[in-house]
């Protein structure tokens, strides 16, 4: 059974950091690349990192303050989120894509549940 399951949101202030881990079971990161999404109230969901055969990938919005890695032994991938601003509030998603395929949310053929990250002004 495939499981994706996101942990490390929480409440922090502007400025702050924060880390998700996104444990995965059921399949093989040989396969398939990672990918962190985020939908704020109101807003399209959109990606945010990737990471995929130990290449990755940042949204311009997060590039050079996030930080996404992998821990193949484990099965768990990481965001590590820096310098946080408000506008970074939002539920952060985990999720499987594919590789070769695009690093959109039609792409996702399989969704962890959210983790709620709000940062404070």
């Amino acid at each position: 059974e495939v499981q994706l399951q996101a942990s490390g949101g929480g409440l922090v202030q502007a400025g702050g950091s924060l880390r998700l881990s996104c444990a995965a079971s059921g399949f093989s990161f040989d396969d398939y690349a990672i990918g962190w999404f985020r939908q704020a109230p109101g807003k399209e969901r959109e990606g945010v990192s990737l990471i995929s055969d130990g290449g990755t990938y940042y949204a311009d919005s997060v590039k050079g303050r996030f930080t996404i890695s992998s821990d193949n032994a484990k099965n768990t991938v990481y965001l590590q989120m820096n310098s946080l601003k408000p506008e970074d509030t939002a539920v952060y998603y985990c999720a499987r894509i594919p590789k070769g395929s695009y690093f959109r949310p039609t792409d996702v053929d399989y969704w962890g549940k959210g983790t709620q990250v709000t940062v404070s002004s």
